[in-house]
């Protein structure tokens, strides 16, 4: 939704800020996008700093108030605007399987993508000569551990979504701060360790985010209009 409004979300380019500006589309509330773009070094902006003192994103500004950290400001967005929406069953399972997805998103996945990432990412950085060296130790670290546990989470992963009637991690109608926190991380999943590894369940969850208006029209507001599936 495209509107002067006092809440604002800092955005980082290419970053876990997406499934907020994903959530405030769903929310349909007024927001104001505010993108930095990263440094030659991929980090962000020494600006960020002046909003928060770690100079991270996610980070909302809502008038006075700032929150940090994805699962804190999609907590509050869902308590402040989400007017009972977006919230999982009312059964025991439902809601301990929607809490747990909604930590272990960033509590052990993505440190698991991000790794993945940066091994990937030094191995062609170094300069030439120290390439030969390093480039076969971080092929085989991330070969050997880190790809591995990916594909063990993926696959438990597939197993959690395939017990939902509804495709939405605790099975309910709509999305909830499980599948919000998850998006992110799961995107990744076919660069990390390869689409064939990734279930049927979980590519259908997928589609299931990329098809809903308000996830096209987040695309487009952090300027990821190439990627809007039409």
């Amino acid at each position: 939704m495209n509107s002067d409004s006092s809440l604002i979300v800092h955005h980082l380019e290419n970053s876990r800020s997406q499934r907020i500006v994903w959530l405030l589309e769903e929310l349909n509330v007024p927001f104001t996008v505010k993108v930095y773009k990263r440094t030659d070094q991929q980090l962000a902006p020494p600006e960020l700093k002046a909003i928060h003192p770690l100079g991270k994103s996610p980070v909302i500004t809502d008038g006075d108030l700032v929150v940090a950290e994805s699962g804190t400001i999609i907590e509050y967005l869902l308590e402040t605007y989400g007017n009972g929406r977006f919230q999982p069953p009312s059964t025991k399972e439902a809601r301990l399987r929607n809490s747990y997805y909604t930590q272990y998103a960033e509590g052990s996945l993505m440190p698991l993508t991000v790794d993945n990432l940066l091994f990937n990412l030094i191995s062609t950085k170094v300069p030439w000569p120290l390439r030969l060296i390093i480039r076969p130790i971080m092929e085989a670290i991330n070969n050997n551990f880190i790809v591995p546990n990916i594909v063990t989470a993926a696959d438990m992963i597939e197993k959690d979504i395939a017990k939902s009637n509804s495709g939405w991690i605790a099975g309910g109608p709509e999305p909830t701060s499980g599948d919000f926190m998850m998006f992110f991380a799961l995107e990744r999943l076919p660069s990390a360790i390869g689409a064939d590894k990734v279930g049927s369940r979980t590519k259908a969850w997928l589609r299931l985010i990329q098809e809903r208006p308000a996830y096209k029209r987040a695309l487009r507001r952090v300027g990821r209009d190439a990627d809007v599936k039409h």
